[in-house]
């Protein structure tokens, strides 16, 4: 009746390791994590959940985008997205031409949505291109 009942115990606690690691390999913090160590681009989203934020991940930075919904012509959907960054001390590296492949990304899975770069991004996005002959540096010649 004891062995019976080890085996049985032990059953079970082979089975919730294997839950158990189960959920942490599908876990999509995780995945958002390991993106970020890569600097890959990785966006982590629950579509169904409009007052959940979503995340996205490029070159080693995360960014948080906030959704708010609203009405179009025919339905309710995500009409409005503020997109803020973690740390943004450490922006060093992020050009103009990732922000608007974020953009794309975002209008995929939100086409009827205007985005709304918070501080620092809004200053890249604003800032009109400078003619770089303007700026040349000086020769001490």
């Amino acid at each position: 009746m004891i062995i019976l009942l080890f085996r049985l115990l032990l059953l079970i606690a082979i089975a919730f390791i294997i839950y158990t690691a189960y959920k942490f390999i599908v876990n999509p913090r995780r995945k958002l994590e390991l993106a970020r160590d890569k600097k890959q681009f990785y966006f982590h989203d629950n579509k169904e959940n409009t007052k959940e934020n979503f995340l996205m991940t490029l070159k080693g930075h995360v960014f948080e985008g906030e959704k708010y919904l609203g009405t179009t012509e025919d339905s309710f959907e995500v009409i409005n997205i503020s997109v803020s960054v973690h740390n943004p001390e450490r922006l060093q590296g992020l050009d103009r031409e990732d922000l608007y492949f974020m953009e794309k990304e975002i209008l995929i899975r939100y086409p009827y949505a205007s985005i709304e770069w918070k501080y620092p991004m809004n200053r890249l996005i604003i800032q009109p291109l400078k003619n770089h002959d303007e700026k040349k540096p000086h020769s001490f010649e």
